[in-house]
């Protein structure tokens, strides 16, 4: 039998709550990075769309080829222009999209023979050859016709999204120009040459890209062994090569001189 003493005695139960942490860890945590990651990608697209479209391709060809080893001159399926830099290194890669580009403009069979493209040490050099009846320019003319215009159009789309420069030449063949006695083979060249980058400007080219036009008359023919050749009278266009840092790597290193050692006074 209790005691009185025992019976007075108060019971207290302390009950202890249990945590939440164990029920779900580090869950909320892989909940909250997924939203932050989805924020950042909305505001980065929401940025894009307000932003030039040259950025936007830029970003897309990153995308396309985050290991920047394709080809990257624009096109339909290639990535970014602004990310390819005319070099020594990948020159047959612009050959070839630049190839590829004028295949699809209007009469390009009758064409194709009156195009080329050679390596020089300017760059690509891309060569839009005459005819005896004339294929780009209206003859003795340096008005461009329907052809000439197709070609530049494709020629200015393509080469406008590199960041090389490029320079235009004009040459004649060695017949003299009779059409007015204040104009010659100098002047026609020249004018030639003026109306591709006119045309190029117009529709591709920035306007700093063009470094130089340059008339040649019948200074640099194609074929010297014929000065009346056709082919003599020509536009060039001239990619110019874009010297990078891995170009400038296989240059020695010139070594400092040395400075005379002091001689002892006697």
């Amino acid at each position: 039998m209790a005691t009185p003493a025992e019976a007075k005695r108060t019971v207290i139960i302390i009950k202890k709550k249990a945590g939440h942490g164990g029920h779900h860890g580090g869950a909320w945590k892989v909940a909250y990075a997924d939203f932050v990651t989805a924020m950042m990608a909305l505001f980065i697209v929401l940025w894009l769309m307000n932003s030039s479209k040259q950025l936007q391709e830029a970003v897309g060809g990153y995308f396309k080829d985050p290991t920047g080893t394709s080809r990257k001159v624009g096109t339909n399926q290639a990535g970014s222009g602004e990310n390819f830099a005319l070099t020594k290194q990948n020159m047959a890669q612009l050959k070839e999209q630049l190839q590829k580009s004028i295949k699809q403009i209007t009469n390009f069979d009758k064409l194709k023979n009156q195009i080329q493209m050679t390596v020089t040490a300017e760059g690509l050099r891309i060569e839009l050859l005459e005819t005896s009846n004339g294929t780009f320019f209206e003859s003795g003319s340096p008005s461009l016709n329907a052809d000439g215009k197709d070609l530049l159009l494709a020629l200015s789309q393509e080469i406008g999204k590199l960041p090389n420069n490029i320079s235009i030449e004009g040459h004649t063949d060695a017949k003299p120009y009779n059409g007015r006695a204040d104009y010659g083979n100098w002047e026609l060249s020249t004018d030639r040459a003026n109306a591709a980058r006119r045309i190029m400007q117009g529709n591709g080219l920035r306007d700093n890209q063009v470094t130089q036009v340059r008339g040649y008359a019948d200074q640099k023919l194609r074929v010297p062994t014929n000065p009346l050749e056709p082919s003599n009278r020509r536009v060039s266009l001239i990619v110019q090569y874009i010297v990078k840092d891995e170009d400038e790597d296989d240059k020695p290193t010139p070594t400092p001189p040395t400075a005379p050692e002091p001689s002892a006074e006697k």
